[in-house]
């Protein structure tokens, strides 16, 4: 029998067992499938099999749902994508699920900070928002998680962006991809400007092998200069040339997109 990650279990009983709110605490929740859809389904679209109908059919009769239909609205302000440079004549969009604001700001911090899985449904139920690229599959795309080191997951014990990355993965059916390492040698991004952010993160990435396919996406759980996902696109779009044995950039093969969970300014 498959072993579930710890985390797992509380997931199925938030979103198939508890029938209050998990924001307000007050409202009965709604099922996914009964609130407003302005972006894209969890499924593939013209997904009309067998094992997919009989999943709707169990949503629709099991599932509580995560949030009340008030909640639901009051964080489902999908912010405008923005862009950052990642070299001569080239951008990198970058797409956020909501603002960095109450209550999502405390509710991403308790979980990254203090490994308060409780807030994990919440954020899920968030990220669940982000529009599904367009022309994106499992066999043409790959998401790209903002990787970490040996030594920070030591000293936090859990890696928070690659547990939302794992739920995006399995939400938009598109495979994660582990080929960037981080060099440990910048500190922590909280509290510097934009630019002591850039000059932070000179060098930090590295790739360890060529990308499977030419759709790389980009994901980060919070985005509030984009940084950090401006650093990761460039590495990506300069070595990945390389070891594609790209000598122009302006023949670089590799469409780089990327998406967070909020975004928005961290006081």
């Amino acid at each position: 029998m498959r072993r579930l990650a710890p985390y797992q279990s509380g997931l199925w009983l938030a979103e198939y067992g508890d029938v209050r709110c998990q924001l307000c605490r007050i409202y009965r929740s709604t099922p996914q499938s009964r609130l407003p859809q302005n972006h894209s389904s969890a499924s593939p679209p013209n997904d009309h099999s067998f094992f997919t109908k009989l999943r709707q059919r169990f949503d629709d009769r099991f599932h509580s749902g995560l949030l009340c239909i008030r909640c639901h609205h009051s964080i489902a302000w999908l912010p405008k994508s923005f862009d950052v440079d990642i070299a001569v004549g080239k951008t990198l969009s970058i797409q956020a699920a909501t603002y960095y604001d109450y209550p999502i700001r405390q509710a991403i911090r308790a979980f990254k900070h203090h490994e308060d899985m409780t807030k994990l449904p919440l954020l899920l139920h968030v990220l669940r928002q982000l529009p599904r690229p367009h022309g994106c599959h499992y066999d043409n795309s790959v998401i790209v998680e903002m990787p970490t080191t040996e030594q920070r997951l030591v000293k936090r014990g859990f890696d928070p962006v690659s547990i939302l990355a794992a739920q995006l993965s399995k939400h938009w059916h598109i495979p994660l991809w582990h080929g960037v390492e981080r060099i440990d040698n910048t500190v922590s991004q909280q509290g510097l400007t934009r630019a002591e952010r850039l000059g932070n993160l000179d060098n930090a990435f590295a790739l360890i092998e060529t990308p499977p396919v030419k759709r790389l996406l980009l994901f980060d759980d919070v985005a509030t200069t984009g940084a950090s996902l401006q650093a990761l696109g460039r590495t990506l779009y300069d070595q990945s040339s390389s070891l594609a044995g790209v000598n122009s950039q302006n023949s670089n093969p590799y469409q780089l997109s990327a998406y967070a969970l909020a975004h928005g300014s961290e006081l």
